[in-house]
């Protein structure tokens, strides 16, 4: 008992400062929400202006995301969170600070490279970092943050504007203050070991069994370290799939079906509530200081949420778990698109537009985004792996970009009614493309999943992947 508790407290703080990243993502996207009705006032922002400067950091996500693997691979997995941890700082203090509009933008697409760097990098760490046991509950551990990072945001926003909403320029306290867990994301990983999966990758075994030494016990890091050189021995024999085998029709399907899955998860509009939910009760008739209290809710349903969605997936099927989430998203949508509508004016309809987007958070957060990124972690055979999580990983930073970009744009042209249908027929065209082309994937290993992509629902065969290329 003594042996491990030196080693599982060592993990703890491991996972506590790593996880700051995941904390720092929350909240840079999560800030915006309250920030931007201040800053719209104050900058005289326009609706294009206003879905620019909410999603150049999307944008610089996408970028931050497709090279922040590659960046990590060669830098190693701590380096690489110490850089992020610096750019965080550096961007946060350029957006508070930024004298006009251009320079905010800019301040936030580097965020956003931060951003995205951070949404590989750490769960990268942590997979690495954790026993096998414990690795699905350590990796989640960042979602966690995610979303936590979301709803403090939403909090202090709704402090200062009610408090300070009256102080010009409180929109920059408000994003000043992600530069403290940037600070201490820092400070933290300097005390930290890089990941002895990378330090073998790099030939250096005995520094690698140091750090297991030091979150495992003894004969447990004697053991991991010939694993993972085995695996990693393997993988360097391994053939890795490029843009050239998207010719190969059963790599073709998984890349199809893993881009689908990530923007499935990115046209329900999910963004729209998180980046601009504020504006959309304001819209529905709330003062600002008003929305900015009632989109706590939005923030603590997703945490709960959260939650639940995990502990769902170890009960019920990918394919009906992703169906219900997006049956329960579309219908809230719906509900938001005929209420606005015909409540317009209303003093019900800030409270009834609030319930129908805590509602459809609780679909969203519980369901369609588990199954989002445990199905990417599933479908993709080793050899995708890297190639398969890049491209869908980026495409689901872009459609997320093109969400935040048009949504204000189109709440100006069409109004909050007119808008919410909009994403109605998506969801309808999301229902769809899971039912017609997504396996179910639960209580399938990794080799059978390949096998089942390969014959497409045909009887198995035997043949692997770098067998079939020779041949």
């Amino acid at each position: 008992m003594n042996t491990n508790a030196a080693p599982s407290s060592f993990l703890r703080k491991i996972i506590i400062i790593s996880t700051l990243g995941g904390l720092l993502f929350g909240y840079d996207t999560g800030v915006i929400n309250g920030a931007l009705p201040f800053m719209t006032e104050e900058m005289g922002l326009m609706p294009a202006t206003q879905g620019f400067v909410a999603s150049s950091l999307l944008f610089g996500a996408a970028l931050g995301a497709l090279f922040g693997g590659r960046l990590s691979d060669i830098n190693g997995r701590r380096k690489n969170i110490l850089m992020l941890a610096v750019v965080f700082l550096v961007a946060t203090l350029g957006c508070t600070l930024a004298p006009n509009v251009t320079v905010m933008i800019i301040s936030r697409f580097l965020l956003g490279l931060a951003v995205g760097g951070a949404s590989v990098t750490v769960p990268s760490y942590l997979a690495e970092m954790s026993p096998a046991s414990r690795r699905g509950r350590i990796v989640t551990q960042n979602e966690l943050m995610i979303v936590s990072g979301q709803l403090l945001a939403f909090v202090l926003n709704a402090i200062l504007g009610t408090t300070l909403g009256h102080v010009e320029g409180i929109w920059r306290v408000m994003l000043l203050i992600a530069a403290l867990p940037a600070i201490f994301l820092f400070i933290g990983m300097l005390k930290v070991p890089e990941s002895p999966r990378w330090l073998v990758s790099k030939k250096r075994d005995s520094e690698a069994l140091a750090v297991l030494s030091r979150i495992r016990s003894e004969q447990e890091a004697k053991t991991e370290l010939a694993e993972i050189k085995a695996t990693f021995t393997e993988e360097e024999h391994t053939k890795q799939a490029g843009f050239k085998d998207l010719s190969t029709p059963w790599i073709r399907r998984i890349m199809f079906i893993g881009v689908g899955i990530a923007v499935v998860q990115q046209i329900t509009g999910v963004n729209s509530i998180m980046y601009y939910g504020t504006e959309i009760l304001k819209d529905a008739g709330f003062t600002t200081e008003a929305a900015l209290v009632g989109n706590i809710a939005n923030g603590a349903i997703s945490v709960l949420a959260t939650f639940v969605g995990i502990w769902l997936l170890g009960k019920i099927g990918r394919r009906p778990m992703l169906m219900a989430g997006l049956a329960g998203t579309t219908v809230c949508l719906l509900l938001i698109a005929i209420f606005s509508s015909v409540l317009e004016g209303s003093p019900n309809l800030p409270y009834v537009i609030l319930t129908l987007t805590v509602t459809f958070l609780a679909f969203q957060q519980g369901a369609i985004s588990p199954v989002t990124w445990l199905m990417l972690s599933e479908i993709f055979p080793l050899q995708l792996r890297g190639f398969g999580m890049g491209l869908t990983v980026l495409f689901l930073w872009l459609v997320n970009f093109l969400v935040g970009l048009s949504f204000p744009i189109m709440l100006s042209a069409v109004g909050l009614s007119g808008t919410f249908y909009i994403f109605v027929a998506l969801g309808v065209l999301a229902i769809g493309f899971v039912a017609k082309f997504l396996p179910e994937t639960k209580g399938l290993t990794l080799e059978q999943l390949e096998q089942k992509f390969r014959n497409h629902g045909k009887k198995p065969v035997v043949a692997s992947y770098t067998e079939n290329k020779r041949a």
